[in-house]
């Protein structure tokens, strides 16, 4: 959060926030947005030959656009001419080398496409879910088929554009100073209720609570950790909306745990639809009435690279196939989540792989001395393009530890800008150690939890 923005009376911030969501909603809901959601909604309970052959025509383009504008994939092979959809789509996989973050981050030129225009071109960087910042260039169309997989799953739930609707997300935009409510902004072009999840005290909870039940929203969209905290302190007050009230909870960016969705549904009173995204617009996986995930067969490929294996399942790292983005096209992409890939069809009739789970997205919070529980704090680092990665550690409300490992540009300049991320969420009270180191420990799964707590564990 800038101190412009700081600065403003809420009034002025709730503007600031509406002119941001109509901003956004021009990217989102283009034209190609309605052909594609229209497209897509048609062709989701196709046969699945039907799907494999669509998937493989833009798969097959895709290829081709990389190896005639992309630097980095202009030796690729030329996709399989084989007549079997399902065939040629492994055959041309398999001749396309794995792509990790760190070839991506450390030659991300050599993956930009010299055939978009600059001016067509949206740049940005991922959270860092891992601590790891990674440079994103992509187009409005990626923008727009992302999307569409979204309000697809959302359209299945009786969910209109317009809808009102209460968000809690990683966005700044209650400033950590402030110690009365209203700790929710709004954004009134896209009948959005923002929520602050760096407020989130036992104290301001019963605030939340309260807000909540006077607004009149039709759905909500949120982090589970964040939203789990609302529902038990709506659980330990005996507060739970009447059924009806919402007609659904979207849930994206951290793993759905069975203890939260309980929680969760048991008090706002209506069932959870997950989702599995990411910042690269290489992947969507959308949640079916069984609760299991689906992939979105028109925007990406899903791999697995097979650890686990038994007659119903496999497990193990995922490789992604974006379909979508021109800009940088992400082929065979290990995105560092884990996943387990069901080997049956799924009892919703929808066809295509469906998975059980995907991991890799927990985190514990952080606990500020005021007694903030504090979620998603990778967004610290989206703007440290100079921190390979990095991991929060913590033994007490009084202080965190930020261990890291800098690259070769890391600098005072770098130092003073994470201190200053870092001090916009957990705010001047705690104390604050940042040690760079060589390597950051991995779990017994290969990666590491973006922040590890011992007074903010992620417990039931």
């Amino acid at each position: 959060m800038n101190h412009v923005y700081e600065s403003l009376p809420i009034f002025a911030q709730n503007l600031a926030c509406t002119w941001a969501g109509y901003v956004r909603a021009r990217d989102r809901f283009s034209r190609h947005f309605y052909r594609t959601l229209r497209e897509w909604q048609a062709s989701e309970m196709s046969p699945l030959e039907n799907l494999l052959t669509y998937q493989r025509r833009r798969l097959d383009a895709m290829v081709a656009h990389a190896r005639e504008t992309v630097p980095r994939y202009r030796d690729l092979r030329p996709p399989s001419q084989n007549q079997d959809a399902r065939r040629a789509i492994q055959e041309t996989l398999a001749s396309i080398p794995v792509l990790d973050k760190a070839t991506y981050r450390d030659h991300f030129e050599e993956f930009l496409s010299t055939k978009i225009p600059v001016g067509q071109i949206r740049q940005s960087q991922t959270s860092g879910t891992t601590g790891t910042a990674l440079p994103l260039a992509y187009t409005p169309a990626a923008i727009a088929e992302e999307y569409a997989t979204v309000w697809r799953m959302r359209a299945r739930c009786g969910i209109g554009l317009r809808d009102r609707h209460l968000t809690f997300g990683g966005q700044m935009i209650v400033p950590f100073s402030q110690s009365e409510p209203p700790f929710w902004r709004q954004n009134v072009y896209g009948s959005q209720t923002l929520f602050s999840v760096h407020h989130m005290t036992p104290r301001n909870l019963q605030l939340y609570v309260d807000e909540i039940f006077k607004q009149k929203a039709t759905y909500i969209m949120s982090y589970p950790s964040s939203l789990h905290l609302v529902a038990r302190a709506m659980l330990e007050e005996g507060r739970v909306l009447p059924e009806g009230r919402l007609k659904a909870i979207f849930t994206s960016s951290e793993s759905l745990l069975a203890f939260q969705r309980e929680s969760i549904e048991e008090a706002f009173s209506t069932r959870i639809w997950d989702r599995y995204g990411t910042s690269e617009f290489a992947v969507s996986m959308t949640a079916c009435a069984e609760g299991l995930l689906h992939v979105d067969m028109e925007y990406c490929v899903v791999e697995v690279e097979v650890e686990e294996e038994t007659n119903e399942y496999e497990r193990g790292p995922l490789l992604v196939t974006g379909l979508s983005n021109d800009a940088t096209p992400f082929l065979r992409y290990r995105i560092g989540d884990i996943g387990t890939r069901l080997k049956g069809a799924c009892r919703c009739g929808r066809p295509g792989d469906v998975y059980l789970d995907v991991d890799g997205r927990n985190e514990d919070y952080v606990v500020t001395p005021d007694g903030r529980l504090i979620g998603r704090l990778d967004h610290i680092f989206k703007e440290q393009v100079e921190i390979l990665e990095a991991q929060i550690l913590q033994d007490s409300p009084e202080s965190i530890e930020i261990v890291f490992v800098a690259s070769d540009a890391f600098s005072q300049d770098s130092e003073k800008s994470l201190l200053r991320e870092v001090r916009k969420r957990v705010g001047d009270q705690m104390h604050i150690d940042l040690k760079p180191v060589r390597s950051i420990p991995r779990e017994r799964n290969g990666k590491f939890r973006a922040v590890k707590s011992r007074v903010g564990r992620l417990t039931t």
